[in-house]
């Protein structure tokens, strides 16, 4: 079943430029789909559009099969889950209100929260393994814990799908590994449908289900990390010369700088 359709669908800031053209692209169900490109290619873009945040000038896209453009902004919100590549925290919240957040799509105009929804974030803030930080200021805390928080928020929201721009941006290499494995996992154990921009195309190829290549406003690939991420295309569109082989752990690509 098709979680997300992108049907012939393009965008653009203004009516001269285009970002994206005539994209067509279906996020499976219980899929981890990666989207990959160059700087300005329209991956946080297309993304956008995704949680409507955007509305797309030409095409449509479509959520479980129905036009996103029916949807209210209160219905995605209970559906998709949108994690940012900057939470943009400048008070100093505690971590467990900061989770508590994602409860808002379920609040009904409620003004206190239910013991349903301290029950969810206490079982989130334990599978990202933040529970120990809950009465810490969110501002105190490391980048990879802040970003496991953010991730706990979008899934204290319960989502079917969830959306990330860059979740590893700013991220040493344990914490970048940290947050794939914890995504996966969530993948794999819950059937979330993980949709995630990467620069980071080894990462990328080890955990990714497909990986969607945008070049220039164009998805001019979307397979297997495998049929993806070749030599010639990683050379063509990024202008850099690899060796592209199998990880010995796995039946992964592997990509290797040539300098």
């Amino acid at each position: 079943m098709h979680a997300l359709t992108v049907d012939n669908m393009t965008f653009g800031y203004d009516r001269s430029i285009d970002v994206l053209r005539n994209v067509s692209l279906t996020v499976e169900q219980g899929e981890f789909l990666s989207l990959a490109g160059p700087n300005g290619s329209g991956k946080t873009t297309l993304l956008r559009l995704l949680d409507k945040i955007y509305v797309p000038r030409h095409g449509t896209i479509s959520l479980d099969g129905t036009s996103l453009s029916s949807f209210t902004r209160s219905a995605i919100a209970r559906r998709m889950a949108f994690v940012p590549q900057d939470g943009g925290m400048v008070f100093p919240f505690t971590v467990a209100e900061i989770v508590l957040m994602g409860r808002a799509p379920h609040s009904r105009g409620q003004v206190f929260e239910s013991s349903h929804d301290h029950d969810v974030v206490r079982g989130v803030m334990e599978l990202t393994d933040i529970g120990h930080l809950a009465d810490k200021p969110v501002t105190a805390l490391s980048g990879g814990e802040r970003q496991r928080v953010f991730i706990a928020r979008a899934l204290a929201q319960e989502p079917a799908i969830i959306l990330l721009d860059e979740p590893n941006a700013h991220l040493d290499i344990a914490h970048q590994v940290d947050v794939f494995r914890l995504l996966k996992k969530l993948n794999k154990e819950t059937g979330l449908t993980v949709v995630s921009v990467s620069h980071e195309l080894n990462l990328a190829a080890a955990f990714s289900d497909r990986i969607a290549l945008l070049v220039d406003g164009n998805l001019v690939a979307c397979s297997a990390p495998s049929e993806v991420l070749t030599e010639e295309r990683i050379r063509d569109v990024f202008h850099t010369r690899v060796l592209v082989d199998i990880h010995p752990a796995g039946h992964r690509p592997r990509i290797t700088l040539l300098t």
